[in-house]
């Protein structure tokens, strides 16, 4: 771990107006405050936060976004607060930290419809600052590069959240040499065989041939000098991953694969660029369709160079990209250019472009709240992902596209409402299907007809989130009647095979367990087959919906992390069950009590670490001896008690004791202690009694009387 005064050596290189005294005091706080807490590698845990520091450094930021890596999990991980923080740094720091840690907290690898929710938090968050998502993704690339001290079942969830969302975010706010190394760093953990054969073959080629790097970077540094242009020249092999990822998309093996290596010329002006492109066209043949001129053409997130591929010495396909120092800057900083300092100065960089302004335009997304969260994250991951086509429109502006695009999606791309009314198009003067791709520098142009509507067959063509979503809504908002209808039916007959009937209530509870708005928009989903009856069933009574078969836990060692011979049993107080967070707290002479994380009963213990064991509960299926209270206001009428007995029961969960608090003329209000497995068990218990109409209030009751 470097130290206070190394960390400001980093800064003041690029920055010599750096406020040292800031950064020292923040260095000293984040320290005092993990002071005692370690990584899974044994290191002290401040060692994380200084390297991510470390990290931004590299990019030259300023000293908001170094001092916000410092603190980026004290008010997360530790007793500080966002006042505190406010108070000794300033509202610039308090409100970035604060924003780093409500990312930290989203679980952006959970079920889709939650995800995309969480895409929206992302986003928002980015929209307020971006140096926000900057700390975060330095905090994740640290931690991939140490994710081998994690649990495994950890390293692949963060190796596969990684490849879905952040190293896809960092390529789109064009840090793209984050993006490949936090690729590589994922595909390490997924698929480890895949990247080491890639590696191996890597080394039985450089034994065939030699390391053909250093002699193709010759061979193009010569031809640059002959014809007079100054530029420097480097080359590399491509990562594993991007290689793996050429070999899948082009279905071709290794040996097969010829564009294994990159490589790039940096010269001084744009007019050395493309000359720079014709002297290397002139000395070896380019590859037809592997042309790309981002100068002219400029991605959104401001890369600009120029992308082109020749047969090189012994026939060897090479990619090379060619740009200047300017835009060389943009490429490896991305967004992070817009913070650059240099000698004290805030860098003007011509080429940066505001990636705000795309941040915005998805959160605009969500300022009409029809809109489908499925379609959102369809969205998203297309931007993040795609390369994009170049479109002209008869008047000469640029329209731009995902790779794969469709006049379609070029019509809605220009407004909703000539997507709606189109019933042609016409490519270079052709007409064409809507069906047709769309390539690079076409002029298209869109025929409409009134009266016109989307048609189904249009979800398969279009490619874009936004022509599928305003697709979707006009079909949706033409049919919705007869869906609703036939959702109705649909769902009657799927809860008349579990022995269940439709209500009103239990369809408002189903349709919030599924994250939709209401019961009409999950009839409207499921006679419109985006959503199954099953589904619903499975959301409110999942006991009653056959499941595969997995492993069973012993019931006399249900967690991990036990020390020899310790025994354990459940605090009373919170009643923990398996899939909660949970920690074991030693009491003498009684062994060893877990309690929830957020059970309030260990705030008497935090003086006391030593007391405290790290433990978590055993992977698989539970046995149903988890006993929860629940608090139950019920309706006093004939046969009400007995239907919430037979709804527990059904559930596969067993009464073992109920008390009444209270007896009304008009309802009860009752404790009942129920046995389940684990929480999602519980969840349905829950859910299946919220949906019974009878039911007024449900909630898991705790009492801090109660302790071990």
């Amino acid at each position: 771990m470097i130290s206070d005064s190394e960390l400001i050596a980093l800064v003041r290189a690029y920055n010599p107006n750096t406020n040292e005294a800031l950064i020292r005091d923040a260095y000293a706080y984040g320290a005092k405050m993990h002071e005692g807490q370690t990584r899974h590698s044994g290191e002290p845990y401040f060692s994380h936060p200084v390297a991510v520091a470390a990290l931004l450094t590299e990019r030259w930021l300023d000293d908001a976004t170094i001092v916000t890596a410092l603190l980026h999990d004290t008010i997360e991980d530790t007793g500080s607060t966002y006042s505190e923080v406010k108070r000794r740094f300033g509202e610039e720091v308090a409100e970035l930290v604060d924003g780093v840690t409500k990312l930290t907290k989203l679980q952006l690898n959970s079920t889709e419809t939650k995800q995309a929710e969480n895409f929206r938090k992302l986003f928002m968050a980015m929209s307020k600052d971006m140096r926000v998502i900057l700390v975060k993704l330095a905090d994740r690339l640290h931690n991939m590069r140490t994710i081998k001290h994690m649990r495994p079942d950890k390293q692949i969830q963060k190796s596969r959240e990684t490849m879905d969302i952040y190293a896809p975010l960092a390529g789109r706010m064009g840090m793209h040499w984050m993006r490949e190394e936090l690729e590589d760093l994922a595909f390490r953990v997924l698929n480890p065989e895949a990247r080491a054969s890639i590696i191996r073959r890597f080394i039985t080629l450089q034994k065939e041939t030699g390391d053909v790097v250093p002699k193709i970077t010759e061979d193009i540094r010569t031809e640059l000098t002959r014809a007079g242009i100054e530029g420097k020249v480097y080359g590399r092999a491509k990562k594993p991953y991007s290689i793996w990822r050429k070999m899948e998309e082009k279905k071709q093996s290794f040996s097969r694969l010829s564009d294994i290596y990159g490589f790039r010329v940096i010269t001084d002006t744009e007019d050395n660029c493309y000359r720079a492109l014709g002297v290397l066209h002139r000395r070896w043949r380019s590859v037809p369709g592997r042309f790309k001129d981002y100068i002219s053409q400029p991605k959104s997130n401001g890369y600009r160079s120029i992308h082109t591929t020749v047969s090189g010495r012994d026939g060897k396909r090479v990619e090379i990209q060619i740009r200047t120092r300017e835009m060389h800057d943009v490429a490896e900083a991305g967004v992070a250019a817009h913070w650059a300092y240099r000698d004290g100065e805030r860098v003007e960089n011509r080429f940066a472009v505001d990636p705000s302004t795309w941040v915005s335009s998805m959160t605009e997304r969500f300022e009409n709240t029809e809109d489908d969260y499925g379609d959102f994250l369809e969205h998203v991951k297309l931007e993040m992902y795609s390369d994009q086509v170049f479109c002209f429109t008869p008047k000469g502006e640029v329209i731009k596209l995902p790779r794969g695009a469709t006049p379609l999606d070029y019509a809605y791309a220009i407004h909703t409402r000539i997507g709606h009314s189109c019933v042609g198009a016409k490519v270079d003067g052709l007409r064409v299907p809507l069906w047709t791709r769309l390539r690079n520098g076409q002029s298209v142009e869109i025929i409409t007809a009134e009266g016109q509507k989307p048609q189904p067959t249009w979800i398969d063509i279009a490619v874009t989130g936004r022509a599928k979503s305003a697709i979707r809504k006009s079909l949706r908002e033409e049919h919705r009647d007869r869906y609703i209808k036939l959702g109705r039916e649909l769902t009657r007959v799927a809860f008349e095979h579990v022995g269940k009937k439709v209500t009103d209530k239990a369809l408002e509870t189903a349709a919030k367990e599924l994250s939709l708005t209401d019961a009409s928009q999950l009839l409207e989903y499921v006679g419109s087959t985006e959503m199954s009856a099953r589904e619903v069933i499975t959301a409110l009574y999942p006991e009653l919906v056959k499941k595969g078969d997995v492993a069973t836990v012993d019931s006399k060692r249900p967690v991990v992390g036990l020390p020899e011979g310790a025994q354990v049993k459940r605090a009373a107080c919170c009643q923990a069950v398996p899939g909660e967070r949970i920690v074991g707290i030693k009491h003498k002479g009684d062994g060893i009590f877990l309690h929830a994380i957020a059970c309030d009963a260990l705030v008497e213990f935090e003086d006391q670490p030593e007391r405290w064991v790290d433990i978590r509960w055993h992977s698989g299926r539970h046995a149903a001896t988890n006993t929860v209270t629940l608090a139950l206001t019920i309706g006093n009428s004939f046969g009400v008690l007995g239907r919430i007995c037979t709804l527990i029961g059904e559930q596969k969960a067993n009464i073992s004791d109920m008390h009444f608090i209270d007896r009304k003329p008009d309802y009860f209000q009752l404790l009942v202690d129920v046995d389940v497995r684990d929480a999602e068990h519980l969840h349905g218990v829950m859910t299946a009694l919220e949906a019974d109409s009878d039911v007024a209030a449900m909630e898991r009751f705790r009492d801090l009387s109660r302790k071990p």
